[in-house]
């Protein structure tokens, strides 16, 4: 196996470790939506977010807003397994007196950019960042993560119509089309139908890949920070809700389940599984 490629699926599964373990404790969450965004969070901050872990509030830093705001076990495990705080805080998780609340907050941990959970706001954010980035000459990069789900909002298409005119070359964006949300399938919901073309007609550069394929993600983030365009790049992120946990991912909705403990055997037993598989040793 290719190095990088064995770098990518060990920190993914530490990744899906560090959420199970931290929905475990607080005895549940936004758990499927958390899982499916492990390689993208695996290959940004291994290879691409240019961060401080001991100074997170670098001033040149990198940028990255997690718009689906559910997601922040996500966010927070991988800051935790890169240094930003002690992963012993994962098993906190939204519980009373804790740092780490159950929706990304950028004034409780260190390393999240952004406070969000209000669905749709997000890439508005994101392209504010970008805008300023590049008025003050810094050239850092922005990334945000969006749902499928929240593209339902306005504010998403006023922010992907923003950062077009102003040709935010410096902004990274990506869609986790995993196709449920809270009240059930997308399709059914509020279809998106095809997000490539939609974002293209709004004058972005955009690919769709497969959302658990490391070397895909970072050969699709490579070209989007290359790009010569000057437009923004939208990448959007084929993914199964729930991803690499079949007991999780089987389930007719996991968007915000409850964990009992047997849920939660399994999970950590097909993930142990997999680490004796890659020859590592999960804690």
């Amino acid at each position: 196996m290719d190095y990088k490629v064995k770098q990518w699926r060990e920190l993914a599964l530490r990744i899906r470790w560090g959420i199970v373990q931290s929905i475990e404790a607080k005895g549940g969450g936004h758990i499927g939506g958390c899982l499916d965004l492990a390689e993208l969070l695996a290959v940004l901050y291994s290879d691409f977010m240019r961060v401080r872990p001991d100074e997170p509030l670098w001033v040149d830093r990198d940028f990255l807003v997690c718009s689906k705001g559910h997601a922040g076990p996500a966010l927070y495990a991988v800051l935790a397994l890169k240094g930003f705080f002690d992963v012993d805080l994962l098993q906190t998780l939204n519980q009373e007196g804790s740092s780490l609340p159950g929706h990304c907050d950028r004034l409780k941990v260190p390393g999240v950019d952004a406070t969000s959970g209000s669905l749709g706001q997000g890439l508005s954010i994101a392209s504010g960042l970008a805008l300023s980035s590049r008025l003050r000459g810094k050239g850092q990069r922005v990334f945000c993560i969006t749902g499928d789900g929240e593209s339902a909002e306005g504010q998403i298409w006023e922010a992907a119509q923003f950062a077009a005119h102003y040709n935010l070359d410096n902004l990274v964006a990506f869609l986790d089309k995993n196709n449920m949300q809270i009240d059930g399938a997308t399709d059914r919901v509020m279809s998106l139908g095809d997000p490539v073309a939609k974002y293209r007609a709004f004058g972005w550069e955009a690919c769709c890949i497969d959302g658990s394929d490391a070397a895909a993600i970072a050969e699709a983030v490579t070209r989007a920070i290359d790009n010569p365009s000057g437009k923004p790049s939208m990448i959007v992120l084929d993914t199964v809700k729930g991803n690499n946990i079949n007991c999780i991912a089987s389930l007719a909705n996991n968007h915000c389940i409850a964990f009992p403990a047997q849920l939660a055997v399994q999970a950590k037993t097909e993930l142990a599984d997999q680490a004796k598989q890659l020859g590592i040793t999960l804690p």
